[in-house]
């Protein structure tokens, strides 16, 4: 690694990935237009950083992001910790053909996201969403099998209950549940934390920004534009915007006094959270990536913790994680 101060946590019992990682979905889809250079440059830039954890899956783009952080990384694979994910099957148009999680489905899925992304192996291999239509030691059962051919180093899954990991885990173990978990978005502290810490799970925080939500740039009242999902999103609209808007200015007077900006106080307090948890922003500037970055510098004072407590209660955000289609496909 071309060298930072950026620390390392662990996943798991041994997987080793710098503290933060960087979000690759926005790069391809639901955040707006991207363009690949820039996109490319900022995936650079956060290696000679030494944010080393890059995290896409088949389903983005469709397909084109795994193609895009492959082209990115082609001459430093060495250098990365490469996840990607599986089970929301879509066709190359776009069109979603719901979750899948058969045997057969998990064996073909990895070796096109391996075509795709150009490697051998895949670091962090997740079940991205649980069917539930198929028991989900039939789908580990094949994901075990993939890890045993040398495709695959370490297995993980997302949005799953406390139950299912418990029922992965008997089959191969989990490195890391991948979930959404910011301070807009508390559900994993009702139990599934607990689960990953019994089982030595890592938690990979996905959407720690929520969405974008928790930055100076939300609370400018920036918006979002056409392309972007975040303009129907229910937390983002009408009078759930409204109200969650002042719960980031409440955000923003701690920032101030702080010296840092609201994402990197809202950040700071994932990193928080135990050396177990990893938030993976992810954005498609190098200005906010190296933003991000500098939140693993921030070191939140007891009175801090507490202030930022009391700026967004826990319960306090108003709107549901997902339209009703999405809803139905977490806590699998």
């Amino acid at each position: 690694m071309r060298g930072t101060n950026v620390e390392q946590r662990i996943l798991g019992q041994s997987l080793v990935v710098s503290q933060q990682g960087l979000g690759c979905m926005g790069m391809s889809e639901f955040y707006g237009v991207g363009d690949d250079a820039e996109s490319i440059a900022v995936i650079n830039a956060a290696l000679d950083s030494g944010v080393n954890f890059l995290d896409t899956a088949d389903m983005y783009g469709p397909f084109t992001n795994e193609r895009l952080v492959g082209r990115a990384i082609a001459s430093r694979r060495d250098e990365v910790v490469l996840a990607t994910k599986f089970g929301n099957q879509r066709t190359e148009d776009g069109q979603s053909l719901g979750v899948n999680g058969h045997p057969e489905y998990v064996v073909q899925a990895c070796n096109d996201s391996l075509a795709r992304l150009g490697v051998d192996v895949i670091d962090l291999y997740y079940q991205h969403r649980v069917d539930r239509s198929v028991p989900v030691e039939e789908t580990w059962g094949a994901m075990k099998s993939l890890v045993e051919a040398g495709k695959v180093r370490y297995l993980g899954i997302s949005e799953a209950s406390s139950s299912t990991i418990e029922r992965a885990n008997a089959v191969h173990p989990v490195t890391a549940l991948q979930s959404e978990y910011s301070l807009w978005t508390r559900d994993p502290e009702d139990d599934v934390l607990d689960t990953c810490r019994r089982l030595g799970v890592g938690f990979v925080a996905y959407s720690p920004l929520g969405r974008g939500f928790l930055t100076s740039e939300m609370a400018n009242r920036t918006g979002t534009g056409e392309g972007d999902f975040r303009k129907h999103h229910p937390r983002f609209v009408g009078e759930a915007y409204e109200q969650n808007l002042k719960l980031v200015e409440n955000l923003e007077s701690i920032a101030t006094g702080l010296n840092v900006s609201v994402a990197q106080l809202a950040l700071a307090w994932v990193l928080s959270r135990g050396d177990d948890v990893v938030p993976i922003p992810g954005t498609k500037r190098t200005k906010w990536l190296l933003e991000n970055i500098a939140a693993s510098d921030i070191h939140l004072s007891a009175e801090t913790l507490a202030a930022v407590e009391a700026a967004v209660p826990r319960g306090a955000v108003v709107g549901d994680r997902y339209h009703a289609s999405g809803m139905k496909t977490i806590n699998g």
